[in-house]
């Protein structure tokens, strides 16, 4: 084996290794959003807005449920988390999009 060849599958396996670690800090980050965040499913809505504030924005979905939508930004990649609030202000659900 050449030194080129082993240049190209030195550079290769730095790439798709380098690649691998981004994936875990991703997953490690989304688990950590879904940890912290998911604690308020079952609660009522005071409790979120005493933690978070109030929404940047919420509507009514197509079941009767408030939504209510925080969007933020870091490092200039827009993050939005969204809350389902049924009619007993008691939230019924989480989900994060973007959040690093």
């Amino acid at each position: 084996m050449n030194f080129r060849n082993f240049l190209i599958i030195f550079s290769l396996f730095f790439i798709f290794s380098g690649c691998q670690t981004i994936k875990e800090k991703s997953d490690s980050i989304v688990e950590k959003e879904n940890k912290k965040y998911g604690q308020f499913v079952g609660k009522e809505i005071n409790d979120l807005k005493i933690e978070l504030g109030n929404p940047t924005e919420d509507y009514i979905n197509e079941i009767g449920n408030k939504v209510f939508v925080y969007k933020t930004k870091k490092y200039g990649v827009p993050c939005e988390r969204k809350f389902e609030i049924n009619k007993n202000n008691i939230i019924e659900s989480f989900t994060s999009s973007g959040c690093i």
